[in-house]
């Protein structure tokens, strides 16, 4: 599947029911409804890490130009992406109207208006929208796209610089959480300073390494410092009656993170999806023939309950189609576990459980422990999948002190490490030379040469493929 995988990916995209790309604008796609309960579930899991300390809120679409224009880097960063509104019907807008990229220049004139004193602060709202960016290259559903239809962004304002340093590292540990939960493994860096965010004082990233060994980012967070308080004039009083600016953080994930989930569990038969974001979580298969047809699915109707009864997400295939082609369907989408159920297992008094991570297969008594025991299948099912992932990752990132040797690692399907001195000019000599973008910094070293000069190393860096 490597060597082939955006043809897979394409064609996983159809065949499983998750998205239709031949929606007549390019770059945009329609989530078809199997596709949808992923990224429902998906969703639901960063909400809930979200709500434990953030307020979710909703902002409008439209951002007046005199806004975007306010903040020149930001715009600098955009302009070239923006979709802009220019008539209302068949009369020319006295102001034209950007359908949002992001929403720091929709959020942020909220915010001079809400933050009055310290006692509004911090503020920390999240919302989950669609932007849009006139995107140039090549697009890809999920990955490249014109419109991002699933953008959780969360953006939060504080009294000091070191609140809104602890509040990045509050967003390092949701994000590690939201990816443990989705079975997907992740590099963490801080991006270098000429990809960092328009605007940001430093951006921190998470990528992963999909099966073509190309990185894609699926997660960011930036430290805005006073960039935008500054110029949208965000400020609070102090405890002392001293005006201050506030200090701003934001941070987002994507589509992305549906496309990682389909890219790094699949396999030649279809998804593989995680329980926890799964639209069923087990499938039950009836094995029917004429005699005993009803019996057998009475049961399964029965089992189908017990499950539900147990929090689990269930799906009774009684499709009037051979089982074979049932088999091939769950495959192909990924369902964690099937139970299969003939006459002869009721006779028994068993199922047949079978996991889609190993294609182990297990039988399991029709008895009050069945949810325990279909529910400690599902955890394996779950510890399996990060397992197989994480040790991916792990085999795909080498070191190298030889700036020669990049480009042939990165081609073999590396990401790869090298110690760097963090000088701006050595750092943009070595993407030259080597073809390819460096991610980020890892972290700090004392020790070692740069790969690049004569200089003493103060990071170790990662260079990678990139969507």
């Amino acid at each position: 599947m490597v060597e082939n995988f955006d043809e897979w990916f394409h064609d996983i995209l159809e065949n499983a029911n998750i998205t239709d790309s031949r929606y007549p604008i390019k770059g945009m796609a329609v989530w078809m409804p199997y596709g949808f309960q992923i990224r429902k579930h998906s969703m639901n899991i960063i909400k809930k890490l979200l709500d434990k300390d953030h307020d979710e809120v909703l902002f409008p679409m439209l951002v007046p130009e005199t806004e975007l224009a306010k903040e020149g880097i930001h715009v600098k960063g955009f302009e070239d992406e923006v979709y802009w509104v220019t008539k209302g019907g068949q009369t020319e807008l006295n102001e034209h109207l950007a359908l949002r990229p992001t929403s720091e220049t929709a959020i942020y004139p909220m915010y001079a208006l809400w933050i009055r004193t310290h006692i509004d602060l911090p503020i920390k709202y999240y919302q989950i929208v669609n932007t849009f960016r006139y995107e140039t290259k090549h697009t890809r559903p999920l990955i490249r796209v014109r419109e991002i239809t699933t953008f959780k962004e969360a953006h939060t304002a504080h009294a000091t610089r070191e609140e809104s340093d602890e509040q990045i590292q509050d967003f390092i540990e949701i994000y590690k959480e939201f990816f443990d939960d989705l079975d997907i493994p992740y590099l963490i860096s801080k991006r270098p300073e000429w990809d960092k965010f328009p605007g940001a004082d430093y951006t921190m990233a998470f990528d992963v390494i999909m099966p073509n060994g190309k990185t894609l980012q699926v997660g960011t967070i930036h430290n805005l410092g006073q960039t935008f308080a500054k110029t949208f004039d965000i400020t609070f009083e102090d405890k002392d009656g001293e005006h201050k600016y506030v200090y701003q953080t934001c941070a987002g994930v994507s589509d992305r993170v549906i496309a990682s989930i389909i890219g790094i569990h699949g396999d030649e038969k279809g998804l593989r999806l995680p329980p926890k974001v799964s639209p069923n979580q087990v499938t039950i298969i009836p094995i029917l023939f004429k005699k005993g047809k009803e019996e057998v699915l009475a049961k399964c109707s029965e089992i189908k309950a017990q499950l539900e009864d147990a929090g689990l997400r269930v799906n009774l295939d009684d499709r009037d189609i051979r089982p074979g082609k049932k088999f091939n369907d769950w495959e192909l989408r990924g369902t964690p576990l099937k139970l299969e159920l003939g006459p002869r297992d009721l006779e028994n008094n068993i199922t047949i459980a079978m996991r889609r991570d190993d294609g182990e297969k297990i039988e399991l008594p029709l008895d009050e422990n069945l949810a325990a025991n279909v529910l400690e299948l599902l955890d394996k099912s779950d510890e399996n999948l990060s397992k197989m992932a994480w040790n991916f990752q792990d085999e795909h990132v080498k070191f190298t002190e030889n700036i020669e040797e990049i480009p042939e690692l990165v081609e073999a399907g590396y990401v790869v490490k090298f110690n760097w001195c963090g000088d701006e000019s050595i750092g943009k000599e070595i993407e030259e030379k080597t073809g390819y973008d460096i991610l980020g910094i890892q972290e700090e070293i004392s020790e070692g040469k740069c790969i690049a000069s004569d200089n003493d190393a103060k990071y170790l860096a990662l260079i990678a493929k990139t969507y």
